[in-house]
């Protein structure tokens, strides 16, 4: 099971965070400041797992992000690895080489990806055609509602007038 996911930029300024086991507040920013200072002092050519409280931290650096998630200790490392690729290459084909400033200012769309991606800390969805298509849909009924509201707007300042 994944326990915590982290997107921590270079300067360890956190992009994402996204929890599936319960912590409390202080708690993750406790989590959040130890993983920073462990991952980013790491060295290249290090694996990418660290033991950490018993549990096992998967990491994969991709451009000037550290995509990293906490999974028990006897979870497959590779497979973790593999999801966040995954997880990647469907950022990037949503976003087009996606970059950190994709996630800062989207960072409302990063997240609904990687709930369809992943549930309750499970793998939800492999295929990357089926998150796109429904990536695309959930994107097709935001512009519908903008529509709609900007329509009722308009009728609004009509009758008032």
């Amino acid at each position: 099971m994944i326990h915590f996911v982290l997107l921590i930029s270079r300067q360890g300024k956190v992009r994402l965070t996204k929890w599936y086991s319960p912590y409390a507040q202080k708690e993750r920013s406790k989590v959040l400041r130890e993983l920073s200072g462990v991952i980013l002092t790491r060295g290249p050519k290090l694996c990418n797992f660290v033991e950490w409280r018993g549990l096992k931290v998967v990491y994969k650096r991709y451009a000037s992000l550290y995509f990293c998630m906490c999974v028990d200790a006897e979870d497959n490392e590779l497979e973790t690895l593999e999801i966040i690729h995954h997880f990647v290459e469907i950022l990037d084909r949503y976003f087009g080489s996606v970059c950190e400033l994709d996630l800062i200012f989207n960072f409302h769309k990063a997240y609904y990806i990687l709930d369809e991606l992943l549930i309750a800390g499970e793998l939800q969805e492999s295929s990357k055609k089926t998150v796109a298509r429904l990536i695309a849909a959930q994107d097709s009924l935001v512009e519908t509602a903008k529509e709609q509201s900007g329509s009722i707007s308009n009728m609004i300042a009509q009758a008032a007038k």
